[in-house]
């Protein structure tokens, strides 16, 4: 993940999967997404919306459509990777009790128009535009984290269903990016 430091630096660092304030205990539960609809809200997360965003950065994500013969992976990019070599998902985190780590959770949201067909939420892709503002440690109220989000155009995205070898954790190739 991307966040910035208390004096202003961006610093990329490892994070764990699975995002659970230190105050919840050991047997609260680690979402590894957050919905938009209530992260500014939530007692769970409206801390770290508050002050811990972070960026996670990806080539694209899966999203899996249920069809009658069963689940159709899709895989979502940049539709032009020379213009958009990576794509940024708006994301929380918070400290690990007891060491220098921590854990996060990307924000998701309805899915776009034009990706509802494969699954109902997606994660909130953030323009590049605005990359620097959604991490600005000085911006903590929602209105003012609002005012200056602003998504990835979803026709900067391309949508390309692949092969169900994606499936089975023991496959691990550039294969499974590709159109099937």
């Amino acid at each position: 993940m991307i966040r910035a430091t208390m004096n202003g630096p961006l610093l990329l660092t490892h994070s764990d999967w699975g995002f659970r304030p230190v105050w919840a205990g050991d047997k609260a539960p680690t979402p590894i997404n957050a919905r938009a609809e209530s992260v500014a809200t939530s007692s769970y997360f409206r801390d770290a919306f508050a002050h811990h965003r972070c960026l996670i950065p990806a080539n694209g994500w899966y999203e899996w459509r249920q069809t009658p013969s069963g689940k159709e992976p899709h895989y979502i990019t940049p539709a032009n990777p020379k213009q958009n070599p990576a794509i940024f998902f708006a994301g929380i985190w918070t400290p690990k009790e007891g060491d220098n780590t921590s854990a996060c959770a990307i924000i998701t949201e309805p899915a776009s128009e034009t990706l509802k067909h494969i699954h109902d939420r997606q994660p909130v892709v953030l323009d590049p535009s605005c990359l620097q503002e959604w991490l600005d440690p000085s911006r903590t109220d929602r209105d003012s984290i609002r005012s200056v989000t602003r998504r990835l155009p979803t026709e900067q995205l391309e949508e390309l269903r692949v092969s169900t070898a994606v499936n089975n954790a023991r496959h691990d190739s550039p294969d499974l990016i590709k159109r099937a």
